[in-house]
């Protein structure tokens, strides 16, 4: 019997052990290991942030989910994983010995790289997690009392720019339905050399949207923009140029900011020596293995994809929800392979699907495959995205509570959005 542990338990973490189990049966053994006890459906933290969301909604215990179908699971954070005698070392000291190792970790969040940004001894918001959401709601209710100028966007290095998108429009959203808009200048910040990049040297229309919509919006933006540091009340930025040179410098002042963060590895991977580049994310082959330990698998925002181009300040490609879904299952086909003794041969698919919500619209843009030249490139807009992405949330939380194996994006987000004949260029 084969002992698989899954370092993780969020959008990658979750379905990899409940698609292991499906494919291994009782024959073999599978623990998630996760330094907290709920798994949290991030991607509805932009709504969580305005109150459009109760945390209990979104989150979920998941031990009682694992333990349903038979998958065992810890609570506590590792600290130290032992690649070359194959277990995992935890915060109480206990040691795990692993026969295949799967990281689903997803990123730490490298606040320190500017100073004064975070939510925790900085001045800025995020909404990477649940708990940062709350706290970002906390804020959002106290600068209601007091409204005044606003600040989102994301930093340098960055790689998940949609969010910060959704998040504009939602708060301006927000702040209509209030009647105190019009009390609120809103500057949209971003590493990205030109709106609707996100990451991805833009995909199909995204510039001229996404541009036309913080327009409809009155949201002014900054691009090309170095955020280099943050004071209670100000936001100092270097605006470059197309050539990286300095075009102004700025100091804006903010009674709101949310701004998200560029990514790194989690400590306890990026220090296994030759399991990560210099950022701490994994190096994996085309199968999700690790490049120096073949019983370590990788999948989701903590593998390491090459930036799509070089951008004047840097950017990050950005890991869909498709892109995980297909690295997941590319490993657990691998590992069941190399239980029955047989070669590797699935491969993750690099395609960025993505469904961003905008308030009352939204939009949804398909990149295949993510890194240029594309077969696809297309991005469409409307309120229908906004019903697929409630759709979505309620679905893939039905999916984590029941302990379902089905491939959400393959057999239900494609054929909601009416491009599965699309998958067809893949």
């Amino acid at each position: 019997m084969a002992h698989i542990v899954v370092l993780g338990a969020g959008l990658g973490g979750m379905p990899a052990a409940y698609e292991l189990k499906a494919e291994l049966g009782s024959a073999h053994r599978i623990t998630v290991i996760n330094a907290l006890d709920y798994f949290q459906f991030v991607p509805s933290n932009p709504w969580l942030a305005v109150g459009w969301r109760e945390r209990e909604a979104i989150t979920m215990p998941i031990a009682p989910a694992l333990q349903k179908k038979g998958i065992e699971f810890i609570g506590q954070p590792v600290t130290r994983i032992d690649a070359e005698g194959n277990a995992v070392e935890l915060k109480d000291g206990s040691r795990v010995a692993y026969d295949y190792l799967v990281i689903t970790t997803g990123p730490r969040l490298a606040f320190e790289e500017v100073p004064g940004s975070g939510p925790v001894g900085g001045f800025t918001q995020s909404i990477c997690t649940t708990d940062h959401a709350e706290h970002a709601l906390g804020a959002y209710q106290r600068f209601l009392e007091a409204p005044g100028p606003a600040i989102i966007g994301a930093m340098p290095g960055a790689s998940c720019f949609g969010p910060a998108y959704e998040f504009a429009f939602i708060f301006s959203r927000d702040l209509q339905k209030r009647k105190t808009r019009h009390k609120v200048p809103i500057t949209f910040v971003t590493a990205e050399p030109y709106i609707g990049h996100l990451g991805l040297g833009g995909v199909g229309d995204s510039k001229s949207m996404l541009e036309s919509e913080l327009r409809n919006h009155d949201i002014k933006w900054i691009c090309n923009a170095k955020v280099t540091k943050v004071e209670d009340g100000k936001m100092f930025v270097t605006e470059l140029d197309d050539m990286g040179q300095v075009k102004r410098e700025h100091e804006l002042p903010f009674k709101y900011s949310m701004m998200l963060p560029a990514f790194k590895g989690v400590d306890a991977v990026a220090q296994v020596e030759g399991l990560c580049n210099p950022r701490g994310f994994v190096l994996i082959d085309e199968y999700q293995r690790s490049k120096k330990y073949r019983n370590i698998y990788s999948a989701g925002v903590c593998v390491a994809i090459p930036p799509v181009e070089v951008t004047p300040v840097p950017t990050g490609a950005p890991k869909t929800g498709y892109m995980i879904e297909s690295m997941v299952s590319a490993i657990v086909h691998n590992i069941a392979a190399e239980l029955k003794g047989e070669s590797v041969t699935a491969k993750g698919t690099w395609n960025a699907i993505c469904l961003a919500d905008m308030g009352d619209t939204g939009a949804a843009f398909v990149a295949l495959p993510q890194i240029p030249p594309r077969n696809v490139n297309w991005f469409k807009k409307g309120k229908w995205v906004h019903l697929a992405k409630i759709a979505f949330e309620k679905y893939f939380l039905y999916k984590m509570k029941n302990g379902s194996s089905e491939p959400v994006y393959e057999k239900y987000v494609l054929k909601a959005l009416g491009i599965t004949r699309l998958m067809d260029h893949k």
